[in-house]
């Protein structure tokens, strides 16, 4: 299990992580969200040991991470960009990982015959999606019980995408790996994680199971005999709030049953609620955020 207790990174005088908290069990895929600079690439780095800490702990089955080689060894993270020389070829890069960790071949053959992977060609003439599938198909083949994932599907077209969440629930339900997969794909996202983190302003604005979220907040679109304003729905606390005419939307979390309850009291001409999907509920819990940074 990975278990992150009260951790804090700050760079100079920015605080990027304050006070987090996060535990994830084996066999389980974990979606990190954020807007761009909230701190997401820094917190992976710091569950793989990558950077320090500044207070609070990360232990992988009780564990530190940090200098620990017989803990790392079942660790892979894959940043957005790994870093590689003008001379590295597909096979000069699987050679190198064959060192630290015990490849699974007939994985690897499998996911780079699917990717079309020229590995005897130098990476530097790759294209983007061509070296993310090369760093995925080993990330795969290494089987970690802890594997790390940035920005995972950035470059990936669909096809190398849906042979990519194959992959890893396949991994999930073979090898019982922890996954935590950062992406701005979060249709992606949707599709294989169980559970999910909203970073902002340094911790979890929001987290936990993804369909138990997604069946908490809804959308509801009413229509009235006479026009509505933002201020008649506002003991509703809604998430969002948009009025067309005598049509109003309304984006709400609660009880469905209880909330349609107090807007039948507002003698609508009908109220259709609508289910929102993972990305929905991402724009309307950062939307004060965005407006602050628009």
């Amino acid at each position: 299990m990975l278990e992150i207790k009260n951790v804090s990174k700050s760079f100079s005088k920015k605080v990027v992580i304050k006070n987090l908290n996060l535990k994830l069990d084996k066999a389980s895929i974990f979606g990190l969200v954020g807007i761009n600079g909230a701190g997401k690439s820094t917190l992976l780095r710091l569950i793989a040991g990558s950077l320090i800490v500044d207070n609070g702990s990360i232990t992988y089955n009780d564990e530190v991470i940090i200098d620990n080689e017989k803990v790392k060894k079942d660790i892979f993270f894959l940043p957005d960009d790994p870093h590689y020389n003008a001379n590295t070829t597909g096979n000069s890069l699987i050679s190198l990982y064959k060192v630290f960790y015990d490849l699974n071949f007939e994985v690897l053959n499998k996911l780079t015959n699917e990717f079309k992977i020229e590995l005897d060609k130098p990476i530097h003439a790759f294209s983007k999606g061509m070296r993310r599938q090369l760093y995925v198909a080993i990330a795969i083949a290494i089987s970690p019980k802890l594997l790390i994932l940035d920005e995972a599907f950035d470059g990936l077209d669909p096809k190398s995408r849906l042979v990519f969440k194959r992959a890893l629930i396949n991994l999930v339900e073979e090898n019982e790996t922890t996954i935590i997969i950062s992406s701005h794909s979060l249709r992606e996202l949707e599709d294989i994680c169980d559970t999910f983190g909203l970073l902002d302003g340094g911790n979890f604005k929001t987290s936990g199971l993804i369909s138990e979220k997604l069946e908490d907040v809804n959308k509801y679109q009413l229509a009235f005999s006479e026009a509505k304003t933002a201020t008649d729905f506002k003991h509703l606390n809604p998430l969002n709030v948009e009025i067309m005419g005598k049509v109003v939307q309304l984006i709400i979390r609660g009880n469905l049953d209880e909330i349609k309850q107090q807007l039948e009291l507002l003698k609508p001409l009908f109220v259709e609620v609508i289910s929102i999907d993972f990305e929905e509920l991402f724009i309307y819990e950062v939307g004060e955020h965005y407006e602050a940074l628009s």
